[in-house]
């Protein structure tokens, strides 16, 4: 369906820049001989619609600082805005929401138990789960192989630890659903009740069954730090981090999806190098380096307080993460991606087509039969390379069989030196060749700052307004 979906559209895009870059990887068999940079696959990296996962109390100190209508306009100003809330309202803020949480947390408990005819004690020692003056890590989603819900159960003796310290102590939320078929994310949520049952973390893990979207709205609204850990490149995107941010949470997550792009210092933290590694042992040097970052980063910071008891580098994190993060990760930056740079150019598109009773989708279809007619008999001729100066003059001859000059373009290309794009120089129609039948010389002058070895000819088709190789994967190369 995705290939059929492909083959009938104008544009195609990922929801990550990261997405993008392994769709085309997914789908550049469609597209034979044409070099994975030039895959017909662009992205737009997905929002969240911030009203509606902004708590009442969030809503109103960002009206404070930005105004009511902050997700509706350019938001150029929101950083310089929002640098005038102080420390000591971010703090408080944050310690009502966590207070909020933990209440709805501990009915929720409750109520499980209840229903699972526990004992009156058992309800009762409800009320004194979880501390609001302690750090809260929170994740709730999927439970899913690849997604890796358990890395932070690799050791359990090593989390027991983090979780119990009695100067810098921890306390997790988890909640989650697997699929009725997904035996592998059945098991996982077992494994995390189980470990939460343990009287060693009790009051300190509490798993909420029942994962729901008002659930998650409690959760993403109060957790200090909300985890993600993906195995990368699986994660398309991912939204539950973006939630947190209007929030003030904190995100500790997998360099995967939209964090992928998101994560800057000061802002967060990530695990992983940024790499995609297929042997199964490197969960375990995750899982390792996931620990590590608590007991070594994330935890200190937390319960670093000034004399007021405000941990000064948590709230400039927040700050951080809440003025710059926000914004870049709302459905507004979203939507204007959309409109501007897919939506609105596939219908002027469109109405260039069907403009005048169709004439230039008629125009299309006639250049197209005779691409697949004549495309096979188009061959290269001569090439000469002559440098001059700090310039290589290339000369190539091409022959064309029946097919217009017009309908194809000529290039040089060169892969690209570093994370750029590639290097392509349009090669210009300068003669004819003498005693051939369509036969055509064209010409280049290229910088002479890489070899010359670097750049290959080739014929790609050409038509103004054709998304090429989208709508026509014919190409040609240059065989020494």
């Amino acid at each position: 369906m995705a290939v059929l979906a492909t083959r009938c559209s104008g544009v195609v895009n990922g929801v990550s820049r990261l997405h993008g870059e392994v769709s085309r990887r997914i789908f550049q068999p469609l597209y034979p001989r044409w070099p994975l940079c030039e895959v017909p696959i662009t992205h737009v990296t997905n929002g969240i619609h911030v009203p509606s996962w902004d708590s009442s109390s969030a809503d109103a100190l960002w009206t404070g600082a930005c105004g009511k209508d902050r997700w509706l306009s350019t938001m150029d100003t929101i950083v310089e805005d929002f640098s005038l809330v102080t420390d000591e309202s971010l703090w408080r803020f944050r310690m009502d929401k966590v207070t909020a949480l933990l209440s709805y947390v501990r009915e929720c408990v409750s109520g499980q138990l209840l229903s699972a005819h526990a004992s009156s004690e058992l309800v009762d020692q409800c009320v004194q789960f979880l501390d609001p003056n302690v750090l809260t890590i929170g994740f709730a989603r999927r439970f899913a192989g690849y997604k890796r819900p358990n890395l932070l159960l690799h050791d359990p003796g090593r989390l027991d630890k983090i979780l119990s310290n009695h100067q810098r102590p921890v306390q997790l939320i988890i909640a989650g659903k697997a699929h009725p078929r997904d035996e592998e994310g059945k098991a996982l949520v077992r494994e995390w009740w189980k470990y939460s049952g343990r009287p060693e973390v009790r009051g300190r893990v509490v798993f909420l069954s029942d994962y729901d979207m008002a659930l998650a709205e409690h959760l993403v609204q109060g957790v200090d730090l909300w985890i993600n850990t993906p195995r990368r490149p699986w994660e398309a995107c991912g939204t539950s981090g973006m939630k947190v941010l209007v929030n003030g949470g904190l995100n500790l997550s997998e360099l995967d999806g939209w964090w992928a792009e998101a994560f800057q210092q000061g802002a967060g933290w990530a695990v992983g190098d940024g790499q995609e590694h297929e042997e199964v042992s490197w969960d375990n040097t995750e899982a390792e380096q996931l620990c590590r970052m608590l007991e070594e980063e994330i935890v200190p910071c937390f319960y670093d307080r000034d004399d007021k008891g405000i941990p000064r580098a948590w709230v400039a994190s927040m700050r951080s993460s809440m003025s710059e993060l926000t914004p870049q990760f709302s459905a507004n930056r979203m939507v204007r991606e959309y409109v501007d740079g897919l939506y609105c150019p596939a219908l002027n598109a469109y109405r260039r087509r069907i403009a005048n009773n169709c004439q230039e989708a008629s125009l299309l279809c006639d250049w197209r039969g005779s691409l697949a007619q004549h495309w096979h008999n188009l061959r290269f001729g001569n090439l000469t390379v002559d440098r001059k100066d700090e310039i290589y003059l290339v000369k190539l001859t091409v022959y064309m069989d029946d097919i217009d000059q017009g309908a194809v373009q000529v290039q040089l290309y060169a892969e690209s030196e570093g994370n750029g794009s590639p290097e392509i120089h349009i090669m210009e129609l300068t003669g004819t060749v003498e005693g051939a039948i369509n036969g055509y010389v064209y010409s280049a002058t290229v910088p002479a700052r890489r070899p010359i070895q670097d750049y290959t000819p080739r014929i790609i088709p050409h038509f103004d307004g054709c998304q090429v190789p989208l709508e026509a994967v014919n190409i040609l190369w240059h065989e020494p």
